[in-house]
């Protein structure tokens, strides 16, 4: 049951794209920030293990909100980690709700342009960087890094 919600956003990204509504691209970002928001996680959980610095709980809900509450999902049910603290889970499945919603507003007549743009931005630096050849310089622009 914890899945299910993974599932759909996937089914539907995956049903929008072969539907012509959605660009692959959209449904990669969330599989990105889903693997980066569990490795956020796990080292949360570490931390908190070894008493050690942690990551804030406003920055595991920013990843929840950038598309990777799949992601999240995953992690508190295999690392059982921030499962328990009702107040987080609420913050968290408010994350959850408010992505869906700005998912659905890129799929209006007013937020479509926006996520056209935000599509072609991204195409454009992505093909820019790829034709560095430099590894390097594309992991470094994927992270986010300059």
């Amino acid at each position: 049951m914890n899945y299910v919600p993974i599932f759909v956003i996937f089914c539907v990204l995956i049903s929008f794209y072969f539907l012509g509504y959605t660009p692959i691209l959209v449904a990669v970002f969330y599989f990105f920030m889903s693997c980066l928001t569990f490795l956020v996680y796990a080292r949360d959980k570490q931390a908190a293990q070894q008493s050690t610095w942690r990551v804030s709980e406003s920055t595991l809900h920013i990843f929840s909100l950038l598309c990777g509450w799949p992601g999240a999902i995953v992690a508190q049910q295999k690392l059982r980690h921030k499962t328990i603290k009702t107040g987080f889970r609420a913050v968290f499945w408010i994350t959850v709700l408010l992505n869906s919603l700005g998912l659905i507003w890129f799929h209006t007549d007013q937020g479509s342009p926006h996520l056209r743009g935000v599509v072609n931005v991204i195409e454009n630096a992505a093909v820019n960087e790829l034709a560095s050849g430099d590894v390097k310089s594309i992991l470094v622009f994927l992270l986010g890094y300059r």
